[in-house]
């Protein structure tokens, strides 16, 4: 729902608390969402510590967390999907399958982009 009136730091207050509160059901929900949190907790800092400048540090450090956005992404859907239509249906399945495929490709485009700029410093 829009805000209509005025947008200022109780808005703002708001927003992160609402943030916040979608992180922490996450976290309680999402084995899946724990077990990404735990890997972008060794790599996030890793990747700052290895990369060579800033484009190689946001190139390592992004990947994991645009996997945990998209995890929570498809948390919400699957939530959705389950409170709308809790019997199976073949479009429900197949949004859950999208939003789960949207995940893995973006662990896939972690473990590229590791491999891509680490394997050549690994493997002279």
């Amino acid at each position: 729902m829009a805000a209509n009136g005025f947008r200022g730091p109780r808005q703002i207050w708001n927003a992160f608390r609402w943030s916040m509160k979608g992180l922490r059901a996450g976290w309680r929900h999402e084995a899946s969402f724990r077990l990404e949190v735990c890997l972008a907790v060794v790599l996030v800092p890793l990747g700052l510590w290895l990369g060579n400048g800033p484009l190689e540090k946001i190139a390592l450090v992004l990947p994991p967390v645009l996997v945990l956005s998209a995890e929570l992404l498809n948390s919400a859907v699957e939530a959705v999907v389950d409170k709308v239509s809790p019997e199976f249906h073949e479009l429900a399945g197949r949004a859950k399958d999208m939003g789960s495929a949207a995940v893995f490709l973006l662990l896939m485009m972690t473990a590229l982009s590791w491999g891509l700029i680490l394997a050549p410093r690994l493997f002279p």
